[in-house]
């Protein structure tokens, strides 16, 4: 069975401004999703599964999903603040749903086999697609062997403004033993550092740090729903807090539930953090295809 690529696409770009998951940025119109998919059809994922918001579904199906039709199998699952497990309450003035563990939630009656989780809104490089595809097809009947993807720090900085990634910290055999959210790296003079509460870290060029690309089996929506239970029963009345994967994945890792192998990519990740990011993602892209790593026209 080829494992499924699941897209969480349901946040708005409030730094970016606008909708950038269904923004064209390819010379055809390329989104960044569509790379996403392209990579990960030549990987060998079978299936491909986005979550994303329902009021722009209409949108979404004429402007991304039409392009794939024949080309691979599509699903559409919905993440709203009131897709909660039967029992839990919340703060009913909250706004937004809970971050990407929730989105992932949503998920659990589509997808059935080994998938990879990523963010609609980060190219990856299809090396990381490889690299996943490999391991997932690998694990297949297994349970709690997990994997994510550990980019190089220094290949997932913006030109243009701090960038938040989840710093990983790894055993001798190369598996996760916690992953630390640093939200305010930048390159400062040549070396790189989190800048947070008025004090700098320097953090290694090679550290490798989550950009959300990561591989699970199927009993993790079990965990997450169990945990998002968790979650709201202490923090249902909080008005912003989110339920995040690697909160999750640490907890399960120190419980002895599950393992995470940390897999290096030679990738460099870019995207549309902030609008200043477009013309250099356009620039790199195009660098990309005259280098024949992608076709002009994807599809």
């Amino acid at each position: 069975m080829k494992p499924t690529l699941f897209i969480l696409a349901a946040g708005m770009g409030s730094r970016y401004g606008g909708l950038k998951q269904i923004d064209g940025l390819g010379p055809n119109g390329e989104t960044i999703m569509d790379y996403s998919v392209y990579d990960a059809m030549r990987a060998g994922f079978g299936k491909v599964v986005f979550v994303i918001r329902k009021d722009f579904e209409e949108d979404f199906r004429k402007v991304v999903l039409s392009k794939y039709e024949n080309k691979i199998p599509c699903e559409v699952c919905f993440q709203s603040l009131d897709k909660v497990p039967a029992g839990c309450t919340y703060n009913q003035e909250r706004t937004k749903p809970w971050g990407t563990n929730h989105a992932v939630l949503m998920g659990k009656d589509l997808i059935k086999e080994p998938f990879a989780v990523i963010n609609a809104d980060d190219f990856y490089g299809k090396e990381s697609f490889q690299v996943l595809a490999d391991y997932l097809k690998s694990i297949e009947g297994t349970k709690g062997n997990y994997c994510m993807i550990g980019y190089r720090v220094q290949n997932t900085l913006s030109e243009h403004g701090s960038v938040s990634r989840g710093v990983c910290a790894t055993d001798e055999k190369g598996y996760l033993t916690d992953v630390v959210e640093c939200t305010k790296i930048e390159d400062k003079g040549g070396k790189i550092v989190n800048s947070e509460d008025g004090v700098e870290q320097e953090i290694a060029i090679n550290t490798p740090v989550s950009m959300n690309m990561w591989g699970f089996t199927p009993e993790y929506f079990d965990y997450v729903e169990e945990g998002f239970k968790r979650f709201l029963a202490e923090n249902g009345q909080e008005l912003k807090k989110e339920f995040y994967i690697p909160t999750l994945v640490n907890e399960m890792i120190k419980q002895g539930t599950a393992t995470c192998r940390v897999l290096d990519t030679p990738s460099k990740w870019f995207g549309v953090t902030y609008a200043e990011d477009k013309p250099q993602f356009i620039l790199k892209i195009n660098e990309l295809i005259n280098k024949g790593v992608y076709p002009d026209k994807l599809f």
